[in-house]
């Protein structure tokens, strides 16, 4: 009789921390107050907005 093992793969670990979100969130309010004007400045703003929701979870 032979038995089989099945090996799982690791639990994943989380790669940033809370504190890693609130620092990136306060680079991307920095740059959206220095970019107002760029039209790309949109979609910097809804990254600052995920990485709120991020936080809070």
């Amino acid at each position: 009789m032979t038995t089989t093992t099945t090996c799982e793969p690791a639990r994943s670990r989380a790669v940033l921390s809370n504190e890693d979100f609130k620092l990136l969130q306060e680079a991307v309010l920095f740059y959206l107050k220095a970019h107002e004007d760029d039209p790309i400045s949109s979609k910097y703003s809804n990254l600052y907005h995920r990485l709120g929701s991020a936080v809070r979870r």
